[in-house]
């Protein structure tokens, strides 16, 4: 039996959980809605304040959706309570970003500035011009749009010049030896 799809979701006070046709999950807090459809055969039931994952059978693909099911439902609740977040950190002379209005601009050494509207239920904070702060409800969101902002100078090996997120270690290598 899987060790995550085994435990149950615990919903906190201030959230509610609908379980819909076909396993539409709707999940509204303080934070905002999320609605995931997860797979048909995963069997949900919702307890009083639990939601517990089920699976028909111990074949392996439902093995593997019992594990994902849970998780899902355990991140769309922890993110209308808490919330997600990723730090990027922008490096190199010259590069930076500001925040006008709804709008993410930056400027990462090409000849043009590159302009990121902020998506429905996510908001940007620039509290410096190195520093972009991605947060939101879904983790999914956050993460892929934390990746398409990342890909527009992805950091390199040399310099460490480019967008990275605040965690990373860039490995660094050696230039050119010189000659002799």
């Amino acid at each position: 039996m899987s060790r995550i799809g085994r435990k149950p979701v615990v919903i906190p006070a201030g959230v509610t959980v609908t379980i819909g046709a076909d396993n539409l999950v709707t999940v509204k807090g303080p934070k905002g809605t999320l609605t995931e459809k997860l797979p048909s055969e995963i069997i949900i039931e919702q307890e009083s304040d639990k939601i517990i994952v089920k699976r028909p059978n111990d074949e392996k693909e439902m093995r593997s959706l019992h594990g994902l099911s849970r998780t899902l439902i355990a991140n769309m609740v922890t993110g209308v309570t808490e919330g997600y977040q990723k730090k990027l950190e922008i490096n190199g002379v010259g590069y930076k970003a500001a925040k006008q209005g709804k709008q993410l601009v930056l400027n990462l050494g090409y000849s043009h500035t590159i302009v990121y509207d902020e998506p429905e239920g996510i908001k940007f904070d620039v509290p410096d011009p190195n520093t972009i702060i991605i947060s939101g409800p879904g983790k999914q969101q956050v993460g892929q749009i934390a990746a398409e902002l990342r890909s527009k100078r992805p950091p390199e090996p040399y310099l460490g010049k480019g967008v990275k997120y605040a965690e990373e270690r860039i490995r660094r290598k050696a230039g050119k030896a010189g000659k002799k």
